[in-house]
């Protein structure tokens, strides 16, 4: 099943820019299925692996002579897990720079390590992308339109990573390895992670609290370490792309909420694979906070992959006026809601936010128009 990824047309718009090609995304969202394929369609290309210990002997105190001749004639060069490579920011510049008529591709599975020794080096050389488990406009080309609106339940209990779509029959299983291992591999050999029982509480403490409010200290005694733990620790799940936070709206009016954070997961089937429930919808307590962890992290892949330049938030009153879904841009507000049936609520935005806001759209988000949603 060959499900095509809305970057590729990106990605080739770019191929022959001279700079550096870096797709960013957590492991097994398909990073190196996708670059390998781009690659093979131009002919001959040097694949190295950063998690391949002999790829990396290869590039240890490599100088320009020592990289001309492991690039040899080779016109592309695509280095997969790239932030495992000592000082390979140093050395992209070099090849870079140095070395004509090379394209330069990378991929890597966070920003732990990235940003300092890859991003920086390489100010004005590179362009920088992120991938993320598939989304729903990938899905919707894949299935059509009807088949995908029938798939959504299967999204909101196994997610979207592309095993997970292509081998159905092994969702549970794929899940429980990707979180049980791939997903952390970055950070547990991060030097700022040295209680990976705490990122396991934490992690299952976040699950639990999907679509609420997330108060530190109340983290902090749930899990047992200190407030500056949890941040940090939240932090790099951040980097690893495993969660995101969206902040509070808060313009001084009054009664406003501006201190919380609602914190989500990029893929609803690790949530599920985190708390150990792939019951069916049917069975749950939990579907509308799953249907709001899932448009809210397809909405970001959506923004994320048209570059889109305005700010996210979610708003809240200290009288329980809440709206979990708001952009601004250009100095406009668009208001969302989440609801999985729309036929037991009729949603009415709270007019001290319409009223205290230039407002460009609301829209309370239902599966029947979760692709208007996500057309936007």
């Amino acid at each position: 099943m060959n499900i095509s990824r809305e970057i590729t047309k990106v990605w080739l718009k770019k191929w022959d820019s001279g700079k550096v090609l870096i797709l960013i995304g957590p492991r097994q969202v398909g990073k190196t299925t996708l670059i390998k394929s781009l690659c093979e369609k131009e002919g001959n290309y040097l694949f190295i692996n950063g998690d391949n210990p002999d790829d990396r002997l290869q590039l240890e105190n490599a100088d320009e002579n020592k990289l001309r001749n492991l690039i040899g004639n080779y016109k592309t060069v695509f280095f997969d897990e790239a932030q495992r490579i000592p000082n390979i920011g140093l050395l992209l510049k070099i090849i870079h720079d140095q070395i004509n008529g090379v394209r330069i591709l990378v991929s890597g599975s966070s920003a732990l390590e990235i940003a300092n020794s890859i991003i920086e080096p390489l100010t004005g050389r590179k362009w920088e992308y992120n991938l993320f488990p598939l989304s729903w406009n990938e899905l919707k080309c894949h299935f059509g339109y009807l088949q995908n609106q029938k798939n959504i339940p299967n999204y909101l209990i196994y997610g979207t990573y592309p095993e997970v779509i292509t081998n159905p029959t092994e969702a549970e299983n794929v899940l429980k390895q990707i979180a049980g291992s791939y997903l952390y591999k970055d950070l547990l050999q991060y030097r700022g992670i040295r209680k990976p029982e705490v990122l396991d509480k934490l992690l299952l403490a976040l699950a639990l609290q999907l679509g609420s409010e997330v108060n530190y200290n109340e983290l902090s005694r749930t899990v047992g370490v200190d407030r500056a733990t949890i941040e940090q620790y939240i932090s790099l799940l951040e980097k690893a792309i495993v969660i995101f936070r969206v902040n509070p709206l808060s313009r001084n009016i009054r009664n406003e909420i501006n201190t919380s954070r609602k914190i989500y997961f990029y893929d609803n089937g690790i949530r599920n694979a985190i708390i150990g429930n792939f019951k069916t919808l049917e069975l749950r307590q939990d579907l509308g906070a799953l249907w709001e962890n899932y448009m809210i992290s397809e909405r970001i892949k959506t923004l994320n992959y048209r570059k889109w330049h305005g700010r996210t938030y979610f708003w809240r009153t200290y009288q329980q006026q809440e709206i979990d879904w708001i952009e601004e841009i250009d100095a406009a507000f668009s208001a969302f809601e989440f609801k999985w049936n729309s036929k037991k609520y009729n949603k009415k935005f709270p007019s001290t936010f319409l009223e205290n806001y230039p407002i460009h759209k609301t829209l309370v988000v239902t599966p029947n128009n979760a692709d208007e949603f996500l057309s936007l």
